[in-house]
């Protein structure tokens, strides 16, 4: 049985209060963050990202959702078109989706060669490495969904015209395919978790819990991220609070409802 919407608020807030908490000890100690979310088509990577960044500044809280690479970035080094977003001090950054593209959904439709596919798993260890030497703190998160919740929610897309626009025909295509990106998924699994940049799989059949599970492990995995909020003076004003005027027109007063 899924988790009701009015437990996980319960459960949530007190969470995003540890995740403003975190951005404000970001900004202070200059910590640059990255967190990976990848996942089957509908596993729940949006839903995720929006729980983690919903309450934070979106000047400081950036996402990344990059759509297929132009004719130029083909001939490009294949991270460089990760590498311009990358944080600078202070700023958290979420892949939805990333330079794990390659390992995945590239290989499985046959985008990229297998000769690609093989060079991309031994270069991706270094590439990280080399962001985590600097001083990177990054997070690798793989969202786990069944078939038969992939399916029910492919149909709950094609049925709803507010989330039609989500289902492409790439994700047509990879029903078929849900074996072939288990193998991908292994492999990738396999070349790229490492100690400096290990992935953690958390269980998305249940999206609710699946996000608080998520929030919780990233919170508890960064460093003590404890800093006052700078204090604010807000005296009181000298004069009664005026009310709004209209030089020309006057604001539309209430949403019109018929009897």
């Amino acid at each position: 049985m899924g988790l009701k919407g009015k437990d996980y608020r319960k459960f949530l807030e007190p969470m995003t209060e540890e995740l403003v908490a975190m951005a404000r000890w970001a900004k202070a100690s200059g910590a640059r963050i990255v967190v990976i979310f990848e996942g089957r088509d509908t596993a729940g990577k949006g839903g995720a990202i929006r729980a983690v960044r919903d309450q934070l500044n979106p000047r400081q809280c950036r996402t990344v959702a990059l759509s297929k690479p132009s004719e130029e970035e083909q001939t490009q080094w294949y991270f460089q078109r990760y590498a311009k977003h990358l944080p600078h001090a202070g700023e958290i950054v979420l892949f939805d989706r990333s330079w794990y593209n390659r390992a995945g959904v590239e290989r499985v439709m046959g985008y990229c060669t297998e000769a690609q596919a093989e060079a991309f798993l031994e270069a991706a260890p270094v590439f990280e490495k080399q962001l985590v030497d600097d001083g990177i703190l990054l997070f690798k998160y793989w969202l786990t969904s069944d078939q038969d919740k992939q399916e029910e929610r492919l149909k709950e897309r094609l049925e709803d015209p507010l989330k039609r626009w989500k289902l492409s025909p790439v994700d047509l295509a990879a029903r078929e395919k849900y074996e072939a990106y288990t193998e991908a998924r292994e492999a990738m699994l396999r070349a790229t978790h490492t100690a400096y940049a290990p992935w953690t799989l958390v269980d998305f059949n249940d999206q609710k819990r699946g996000r608080l599970t998520l929030v919780r492990d990233l919170l508890d995995r960064l460093p003590d991220t404890h800093v006052a909020p700078a204090p604010i003076d807000f005296p009181e004003l000298g004069h009664e609070p005026h009310a709004e005027s209209y030089a020309v027109m006057g604001p539309i007063s209430s949403f019109p409802v018929e009897d």
